[in-house]
């Protein structure tokens, strides 16, 4: 395990997590955010929309590429050491993503302001559970987790009405600024902490030789999916399906968010007393939510509900973090950092199947049937986590 934190020189746990949660919130804001400022930089750029749209897969590649990368390649380093770093990076190429003179530029930028994202969050979920008892562990991830979820619903829109407002480089220097506000937090309220006697890159990559890592990753990627596949065909389905007016547009997208940060407030205190079984019950809310939104769609206050069903089942993230604490053994940090390459690489499955779908005729509404599915997926790999954790007992 890794070296005790000085709890002494720490502040209390809730000002931490409040710390944590800021960078979670201007991860949040960028990743979500840039897809809502397409239309405005692909202007400011001299480029059409589908080229631009390739800003938003480079910023997801670094996520993938940087969370594995540089959780094994700063193994030696203290955690807080590791936070500061990531989040003054992370601060870093967003000001220059604002500052991007050329579409090829901003492309470069966006793919190294997405490295340091799945390690930050990997880390700061390390150090929030250090803080609270064992059986808090999954609230304390939770509650980094609801940076995220916030995001969708303030740093979202007050990104885009900046970008609207004033132009779109201020979407992402305002990033910027919120990425060096949690730079000052963690330097003033995290815990400082020594860097683990024995560790080495080495150490980490063990996690690839661990079949159950494989498999909490294997949820992760797949179970993820069927969220991602609905979310990101929701506005289409407003307006070419129920018939939504304007305005009603972004006030599903915010529903969507309240149903996150409920999931991430009530979910985790189950995921506490019973991991497993909460990550079942949590995949199997999603594949009925999922399967009941082609019928919810027709109306609005039906989909509504629906939209945030599904936003509340994506509290699965708290749980498959604590659950890789559980299986990762001393390769914590590499771990913690895939879960949210995991992630990324169901925010590209989801999409592109439900794409798939809707292009072979099947109608926006698939995506929910897609999405459906993809959940009982990742249902069915969990249980095969269950059946090898009892083999081995």
């Amino acid at each position: 395990m890794h070296a005790p934190v000085q709890r002494s020189a720490a502040r209390s746990p809730g000002l931490v997590h409040f710390a944590l949660a800021m960078g979670g919130f201007a991860i949040g804001t960028t990743e979500f955010a840039t897809m809502s400022l397409v239309p405005y930089f692909s202007k400011g750029l001299g480029i059409d929309e589908p080229t631009a749209g390739h800003v938003i897969s480079a910023y997801a590649l670094g996520v993938v590429v940087g969370a594995p990368l540089l959780a094994v390649a700063a193994a030696k380093w203290s955690r807080r050491t590791l936070l500061i770093a990531l989040m003054a990076s992370f601060a870093l190429f967003n000001a220059l993503s604002a500052l991007a003179p050329t579409y090829h530029w901003m492309l470069l930028f966006r793919f190294l302001s997405g490295l340091p994202h799945g390690a930050y969050f990997g880390i700061a979920a390390l150090v929030a559970a250090s803080l609270v008892p064992y059986d808090q562990r999954s609230q304390a991830v939770g509650r980094i987790m609801l940076g995220l979820s916030v995001a969708t619903v303030l740093g979202v829109p007050a990104a885009n009405w900046l970008g609207q407002a004033v132009g779109w480089r201020w979407g992402f220097a305002v990033v910027a600024a919120l990425a060096m506000l949690t730079v000052a937090l963690v330097v003033w309220l995290a815990p400082k902490d020594r860097p683990e006697q024995g560790a080495s890159p080495l150490r980490e990559l063990s996690a690839l030789a661990n079949g159950q890592v494989w498999l909490t990753l294997g949820v992760s990627a797949i179970g993820f999916g069927g969220l991602f596949c609905v979310y990101t065909y929701v506005a289409s389905t407003l307006m070419h399906v129920t018939g939504t007016p304007p305005w009603g547009v972004p006030l599903v997208l915010a529903i969507f968010g309240l149903g996150m940060i409920a999931g991430n407030i009530v979910v985790p205190r189950f995921a506490d007393r019973a991991l497993m079984p909460t990550g079942a019950a949590l995949l199997i809310a999603s594949a009925v939510a999922l399967s009941l939104y082609p019928l919810a769609a027709h109306s609005l206050p039906l989909v509504a509900i629906d939209v945030f069903a599904i936003g509340f089942a994506g509290a699965l993230g708290p749980v498959l973090q604590t659950r890789l604490m559980d299986v990762a053994g001393d390769a914590q940090a590499l771990a913690a950092a895939l879960n949210h390459s995991a992630f990324n690489t169901a925010n590209a499955l989801g999409p592109w199947l439900g794409g798939l779908a809707i292009a072979a005729g099947y109608g926006w509404t698939s995506t929910g049937w897609v999405g459906a599915l993809l959940a009982l997926g990742g249902l069915a790999i969990l249980g095969v986590a269950v059946l090898a954790d009892r083999r081995t007992a």
